[in-house]
């Protein structure tokens, strides 16, 4: 709803040329000013709003009266448009008393109040301080300068007004346009509006600043309201809390630190009270991925052999064949075409038949070759539905993976393919709304010879990729240590070691993953000696989908400073309790987690009567967390997806709880704390801008 209340006292004509002047689409009044164009522009610069109802606040008394008789006499006259509502403060007269001054700011701030929840959810409250005596239009500024105005609206005009004018005896003047000669001589003005003082928001012994504690009926079409026996109460109200403000905004903001067990973004706490009460009550949905997008995020959990989309592979695959001699292209076409031939399955082995010294020149050549629809087919849709395939697949966790062999370590060895993959994730990475991503791979699976090699030159490409293009973007990576080739680990951890030493602030930590069950965190402990002597950072796949024991050899015999997944940390409260009190941080990648464990999602009907994904009662029990993607290629998601996701599946995500998680996101990076502090006080101002440039869609 949009409301234009006006103050009202002898001079009646000016709520018609402030009328005229809001809502041309009911009384074009200045259709023939000279500066008609210049009026125009001025409404449209305020985005000012026609009313859908125009609501009066005055005085009783001779005067008064006579001016309401013409008003309505106008209203009559332009065919009654909207409701017309009238407030009189019942017993005043001309303002002489003290008591008659109160009773009409009471009056005036109840109506303005009202009129404020009214257009609360998106409409337009508009102000003309141009009627009534001095004292009534000071107090109808100073209730919009408390419950919020959209615009304060003034006319002026020249002394002494023309005599039609003046006198305002001729109604009907005032419900057609003005003539030339006398519409020059009255000029409306913006000069101001009003933001909600933060104040009125907090409770304060119990009670709030609306009109359910303060009430006022609504006048239909007049009402003569007189003081209650308590008197000026809500002046008394504001009058109280603009004392106490300092010690009010201070409970309030600790009643917050309270009840969330997680820091949010400092300059969120700089919002009004309900701006914070409403990002707390709205839910996450879908309405909100654009908002989700544009907010500065990062993913802590992104497989650098999984990230790219297929359109993105196609690119890198073209760079390594056309780098290629006709023989190896030859060759590689030999190997592939009884796969390019086949318009069903291909077999499930087919990922064999291009191993070896050719691999990364025969998965280009399907990346070239095959069609969208066999790519998809042979990579997505084999292993459809994908929930649960861990247990559900006959081929386990190799049908997750599936769709990830012709990207990472199958072409990442060739020397084309580093430029154009960096470019793609660094693409990839601002579609999203990334300002830092941890990438994670094995660069001893990428280059045996030279993992170190491998590590400097993906840096040096993701920074000639970021260095152009709007978006700065950070980037660390973690080296990934497989449990399955126990046999090279003691030798890949050394070469991890060596690389940190070179290459410091990109290469940050390690990371232990493969299948769970094949080697247990305490039987590599050995291993992990150089890495703790070098005090890099660790990361584990653990309680994905086996027990909290496997969670807790992590922390206690592997040092993790992260967790990935973690998903049955709370089999084991005081292995939880821990986690929260030494703020070690669980990655959780809901897709993949649905892909490969199973959760039940109301989106997607294969997963019905599986468990409920446990991101409520982590959040309850105030553990730290992040929201990742795992292999967002595989998974076809983003990093907005994956907060939608998990809301979806986890009991659902407040906007404030979500805010939380993306900051959380930056809090537990692996960066060194002096940087991680810089990018968190470089992205406050972007986070806080997007709260509040959203405040009335967000809702």
């Amino acid at each position: 709803m949009n409301l234009l209340v006006c103050t009202l006292g002898a001079s009646w004509a000016v709520v018609p040329e402030v009328f005229g002047f809001v809502a041309p689409d009911v009384l074009d009044l200045y259709a023939f000013h000279p500066r008609r164009a210049e009026l125009a522009s001025l409404r449209a610069a305020h985005a000012l709003a026609s009313p859908d109802e125009l609501w009066i606040v005055t005085t009783e008394g001779a005067q008064t009266a006579q001016s309401l008789a013409r008003l309505r006499e106008w209203w009559r006259c332009l065919g009654e448009p909207r409701p017309l509502r009238v407030w009189t403060a019942a017993g005043t007269d001309q303002l002489a008393s003290q008591a008659e001054c109160e009773h009409i700011r009471e009056l005036t701030l109840r109506v303005v109040m009202l009129a404020a929840e009214r257009c609360a959810s998106g409409g337009a409250l508009q102000l003309s301080l141009a009627g009534g005596r001095k004292t009534m239009s000071a107090d109808l500024q100073s209730a919009g300068a408390l419950f919020g105005a959209h615009a304060w609206l003034h006319v002026v005009g020249p002394e002494p007004l023309p005599e039609p004018l003046r006198r305002a005896e001729d109604v009907a003047l005032f419900a057609k346009p003005l003539a030339p000669a006398l519409a020059v001589a009255v000029t409306p003005l913006v000069v101001g509006r009003g933001r909600r003082n933060e104040l009125l928001d907090v409770e304060r012994d119990g009670r709030r600043v609306d009109s359910a504690f303060f009430p006022l009926p609504l006048a239909a079409p007049e009402l003569a309201w007189a003081l209650p026996p308590e008197g000026a109460a809500l002046a008394a109200e504001i009058e109280q809390r603009l004392r106490e403000g300092s010690r009010l905004l201070g409970n309030f903001l600790g009643a917050v630190a309270r009840t969330e067990p997680r820091e949010n973004w400092k300059s969120l706490y700089r919002l009004a009270p309900s701006e914070i009460d409403r990002l707390r009550r709205i839910r996450l949905n879908v309405e909100h991925r654009d908002w989700l997008r544009r907010l500065p995020k990062a993913d802590l959990h992104r497989h650098l052999g999984g990230c790219l989309e297929l359109a993105q592979q196609r690119r890198v695959a073209r760079a390594i064949w056309e780098s290629l001699t006709a023989r190896e292209r030859d060759e590689a076409m030999r190997t592939v075409r009884p796969l390019l031939n086949d318009e069903g399955d291909w077999p499930w082995d087919w990922p064999m038949r291009l191993a070896g010294a050719q691999r990364a020149a025969c998965a280009a050549a399907l990346l070239v070759e095959a069609s969208d629809a066999a790519l998809a087919h042979n990579l997505w849709g084999v292993t459809e539905p994908r929930v649960a395939l861990v247990r559900r697949s006959p081929h386990g966790f190799a049908a997750y993976e599936r769709p990830g062999e012709l990207t990472g370590s199958a072409v990442l060895s060739h020397a084309a393919a580093l430029e154009p993959y960096a470019a793609a994730v660094v693409e990839q990475a601002r579609q999203e709304g990334l300002a830092y991503v941890e990438l994670r791979g094995s660069p001893h699976k990428y280059r045996p010879q030279d993992p170190a090699g491998f590590v400097r030159d993906l840096q040096q490409a993701l920074s000639r990729a970021a260095s152009g293009g709007q978006g700065a973007v950070r980037f660390g990576f973690v080296w990934i240590l497989d449990r399955r080739q126990r046999d090279g680990m003691a030798g890949a951890i050394e070469q991890a070691v060596q690389a940190h030493r070179r290459f410091p602030g990109f290469l940050l930590g390690l990371d232990l993953a493969g299948a769970e069950g094949t080697q247990r965190p305490q039987e590599l402990t050995p291993h992990f000696l150089p890495a703790f002597r070098e005090c890099l950072r660790i990361t584990i796949h653990a309680g994905e989908g086996e027990s909290a024991e496997n969670i807790w050899e992590a922390a206690y015999h592997l040092h993790a400073d992260r967790i990935g997944h973690g998903l049955t940390l709370l089999d084991n409260p005081a292995l939880a309790a821990r986690f929260r009190d030494r703020g070690i941080c669980l990655e959780l990648c809901p897709t993949s987690n649905r892909e490969v464990v199973g959760f039940a999602d109301p989106a997607v009907a294969a997963t019905g009567g599986l468990p409920e994904y446990p991101l409520r009662p982590m959040l309850d029990a105030g553990l730290p967390l992040a929201l990742c993607t795992d292999n967002p290629g595989i998974s076809r998601t983003t990093l907005a997806d994956e907060f939608l996701v998990a809301a979806r599946m986890g009991g659902g995500l407040t906007l404030w709880e979500a805010l939380a998680l993306v900051r959380a996101g930056f809090a537990h990076s692996f960066l060194p704390a002096s940087a991680r502090e810089r990018l968190l006080a470089e992205l406050e101002q972007s986070v806080f801008q997007a709260v509040a440039d959203d405040s009335v869609n967000m809702r």
